[in-house]
């Protein structure tokens, strides 16, 4: 099921002055090898403050896109490299969490074993879907859906109800469209042809690697072609995604029986174990009604060829080298533009890490995670909540009686940092590495699908993590008031003890004040102190804080990312709010540190200099022509530069900082800019 929490490319940090003390090294300032000085900061700030860096790091060719985030990434890949290398070399009980990892990281590793294999770990399923009969194909779709295989049609999960957020409830939500989104196949431009006629060589690619022959591959792409353009005909844009209340649609089970007949809903729930369900939430009702609609009117040899497509992509990134190849020819390099594939033992890694994630989560703390960093974060992030209650009690627009209310909410965050205090138990999981990979990832797949679904009709567990604590990342979750950062993001480069107040503020602190402000983005200012979404604004307000958002809005619509294409301020007002609330909140909690106060030069800057030119090298990246197009279309986050640009050119600080005036590129006059937190 489509998460309703926010999954932020987002960083974190700990207490500065825990290297200041006697004989600790000289601070660390500002790396002029990351600048390129040919440009002026009112000019383009990103390229003054990032453009050394962009020119020392080129890209790879695995890679469509690499910055200061990704590099963290990597070095978080190595780590784990290390960690599951090492279980080979010991000796590993049958069923243990260290067998279980390291035979599926061995599994992926045999590339001779799986090119031999070939198609024949599938065969049987296929087979299953082949010989269904049009009254049999609920059986199959039940299956699917049960078993976590795939999500033919439509998904569905268990998760906090947003009406009241201490019961889980059942979720139905759009899904089926192998390109995702719903734009690739109804835009006639040249990407998304391109990306579409990807797709159709893609399916019969892998068809014709499963048995079919030339004829049988082309009818059955198109049939794939033909039902998931009608589920992208109705499915939500990206503006319509934003908006979470309307996705929120309650339905007696006896209503869903009667308004989507088609659906073969007690097949479905049996197939589930909830045969007692009562009450659903549909998130998008005209996309189920066009699914009842072509479960109606589809042929037997339509709906077999969709299930099959449905089942083999699951599989083929698990299966032989040329199945591999064939999907990376699809979302690699045409969608993406990436030159070649990961190493192998990338890609072999990211199976256990994510199958079994907390079982390599819990090794990788015992080995890499110092606990006493739980303290400094959550000191930290007292700090920076104390910065937010300063703004929101500064704010000119807000009345006493709202104020009062998102001091409530603010005061009440619930913080996770590090990992959790109970792990998940993954014994019944079977790993045998005599079985096939497939089949052995198969009941991983199964084990998650009954997990999720295992918590309906219970009350929401608010201790459980939503990011293995390895994840390279952090999210604030509105249903539990929450902000999390895994001991993943708590490391270099982007938190250097050595490093001066300034670039750590400006680098990682303005990530825990994003989160924060995530609680009061456009999505998130839904949900009160409890995590239920309730209206807790006055009218006045809310007018009020529309109209702010929608000045965001524009200026980031206003933005060409490539030629005839611009910005969706939209779709990344969330973001857009975070990273200002966060940029401002940090700033504020830096001034009031020693350094922050100082008049000090560091390396020829000033502290507020340093401060912003950290924020900007958190954004430093090069990324293919194709992946700006692809984010731009599937990302809730701008992109990096316009992070940095957009951004700044809203914050008075910025431009006293680096002196820049009307006629600079870089100005906006202050009847133009926003402030929203």
């Amino acid at each position: 099921m489509k998460k309703l929490n926010y999954l932020l490319i987002s960083l974190t940090m700990t207490i500065m002055c825990m290297s200041c003390g006697e004989g600790a090294e000289k601070p660390k300032g500002v790396d002029r090898a990351n600048l390129d000085e040919t440009v002026a900061p009112g000019d383009d700030f990103y390229q003054y403050a990032c453009g050394g860096w962009i020119k020392n790091n080129p890209l790879q060719p695995q890679y469509s896109r690499f910055g200061q985030f990704d590099l963290m990434a990597e070095n978080n890949k190595e780590q784990l490299r290390e960690l599951v290398q090492g279980l080979a070399k010991q000796e590993n009980n049958d069923g243990s969490v260290a067998q279980k990892v390291n035979d599926l990281y061995l599994q992926g590793l045999d590339s001779v074993r799986l090119n031999k294999e070939g198609a024949s770990s599938i065969s049987a399923d296929l087979e299953k879907i082949n010989v269904a009969t049009k009254t049999e194909f609920m059986e199959v779709i039940a299956w699917m859906h049960s078993e976590g295989i795939a999500s033919p049609f439509f998904n569905e999960g268990v998760d906090a109800d947003l009406m009241n957020s201490n019961e889980n409830v059942l979720y139905f939500m759009e899904s089926g469209r192998g390109l995702g989104e719903r734009d690739y196949y109804l835009e006639d431009d040249e990407n998304s042809v391109k990306i579409r006629n990807a797709y159709v060589d893609y399916l019969k690619k892998i068809y014709t690697l499963s048995g079919y022959d030339e004829k049988r591959a082309e009818e059955a792409t198109a049939n794939v072609m033909k039902i998931e353009t009608a589920l992208a005909k109705v499915a939500m844009n990206r503006e319509e995604q934003r908006n979470i209340a309307g996705q929120y649609n309650p339905y007696t089970y006896a209503q869903l029986k009667k308004d989507y007949p088609n659906i073969g809903w007690d097949v479905l729930m049996n197939s589930l174990g909830l045969a007692n369900v009562e009450n659903v939430i549909v998130g998008q009702p005209r996309s189920f009604a066009e699914v009842n609609k072509l479960l109606g009117v589809l042929s037997e040899q339509e709906i077999k060829d969709y299930l099959s497509a449905c089942y083999i992509r699951s599989a083929a990134s698990y299966l032989s080298d040329e199945y591999v190849d064939a999907k990376f020819e699809l979302y690699g390099k045409a969608m993406s533009g990436k030159k070649e594939q990961e190493p192998r033992w990338k890609r072999a890694l990211a199976v256990p890490n994510g199958l079994l994630g907390m079982a390599v989560g819990q090794l990788y703390v015992e080995k890499y995670f110092a606990g006493e960093s739980k303290m400094k974060m959550l000191m930290l992030v007292d700090n920076l909540k104390s910065s937010l209650s300063e703004h929101i009690k500064n704010l000119t627009w807000m009345t006493d009686e709202t104020k009062a209310n998102a001091l409530a909410k603010l005061n009440k965050f619930k913080v996770k940092i590090g990992y959790p205090d109970t792990w998940k138990d993954y014994s019944s999981i079977n790993v045998d590495k005599n079985d096939y990979y497939w089949s052995n990832i198969k009941k991983a797949m199964k084990w998650h699908a009954e997990d999720n679904i295992a918590k309906y009709g219970k009350p929401v567990d608010k201790e459980e993590w939503l990011m293995t604590p390895q994840t390279v990342n952090a999210y604030y979750n509105p249903t539990t008031n929450e902000i999390c950062f895994p001991a993943g993001i708590l490391q270099a480069p982007y938190f250097d003890v050595n490093a001066d107040d300034a670039s750590n503020y400006g680098a990682i602190g303005v990530v825990i004040g994003h989160e924060m402000t995530h609680g009061f983005d456009d999505q998130g200012r839904q949900f009160d102190k409890e995590g239920n979404m309730i209206d807790w604004w006055t009218e006045e307000d809310a007018k009020k804080f529309t109209e702010l958002t929608d000045i965001l809005v524009a200026q980031f619509d206003s933005i060409e990312v490539a030629d005839g294409v611009n910005a969706n301020g939209r779709y990344t007002l969330g973001e857009n709010i975070a990273d200002q609330g966060g940029l401002r909140v940090a700033y504020t909690a830096f001034k009031r540190t020693a350094q922050g106060q100082s008049e000090d030069l560091i390396d020829g800057f000033t502290s507020d200099q340093r401060f912003y030119l950290a924020y900007a090298n958190v954004w430093a990246a090069n990324i293919t022509d194709q992946e700006v197009l692809l984010r731009t279309k599937t990302d809730v986050h701008s992109l990096g530069k316009w992070r940095v640009n957009a951004t700044l050119r809203n914050i008075d600080t910025f431009f006293k900082a680096f002196g820049i005036k009307e006629g600079d590129p870089m100005y906006r006059s202050e009847d133009e800019r926003v402030i929203i937190w």
